[in-house]
């Protein structure tokens, strides 16, 4: 999985009111998809924007079918990751908007982490996003901050992360699941290692 929305020119932004910064910003965004392509990523995602206004939102839109369709000439599937404090800071919002695209190449990407940030239940949302669902991160936090702790060592507990695997298997995901942890813990290789046993006993993953 690559990130488009890393190292966008300052200025540029994909729901811009100018045009040239959109144009700018969509550049950005397709040499990066060409990148991850390069390297054989299958996935590639984008952060909200932070202007909420429909007006933004509308442009947003535009933007996003533009990269979709590139995305897909270079087989890769484009997600939209929730993002608290952004322009679509709830998974519930990013599915109404996929919705409202309607393009068959826009996904969402589901963070736990941000969901219980904005207090949805990873499960429901799974089930909610269904065929949409398009990757995944995983990362724990104290509820209100993007902490990216190891899993288990914020408000994460094993039910929760259960149920999370129960869902991912009834909607048929059979795409990635993404440790996403902060590299400025104190010691990053041994929470990667602990959340990856955590997932392997509980996700069934080897």
């Amino acid at each position: 999985c690559v990130a488009a929305s890393v190292g966008v020119p300052e200025g540029a932004a994909l729901d811009s009111p100018d045009a040239n910064a959109r144009s700018e910003a969509l550049t950005h965004t397709e040499k990066v998809l060409a990148y991850g392509a390069d390297l054989g990523a299958a996935v590639a995602y984008v952060v909200p924007e932070t202007d909420g206004s429909r007006q933004a939102l509308d442009r947003y839109a535009r933007s996003l079918a533009s990269a979709a369709d590139r995305a897909s000439d270079l087989d890769l599937k484009l997600c939209i990751e929730h993002f608290p404090s952004r322009s679509l800071p709830t998974a519930s919002a990013t599915l109404d908007f996929l919705r409202e695209i309607g393009h068959p190449n826009l996904y969402l990407l589901f963070d736990i982490g941000h969901a219980q940030m904005s207090v949805e239940d990873p499960a429901d949302t799974i089930v909610k996003a269904g065929s949409r669902l398009g990757y995944v991160h995983l990362d724990d936090n104290d509820g209100r901050n993007d902490q990216h702790l190891s899993l288990m060592d914020g408000v994460l507990t094993k039910a929760v992360l259960r149920r999370t695997f129960t869902a991912l298997a009834d909607v048929g995901y059979d795409g990635a699941v993404s440790l996403e942890l902060n590299p400025e813990l104190p010691d990053p290789l041994k929470a990667l290692k602990q959340s990856r046993d955590i997932v392997g006993r509980i996700g069934g993953i080897a």
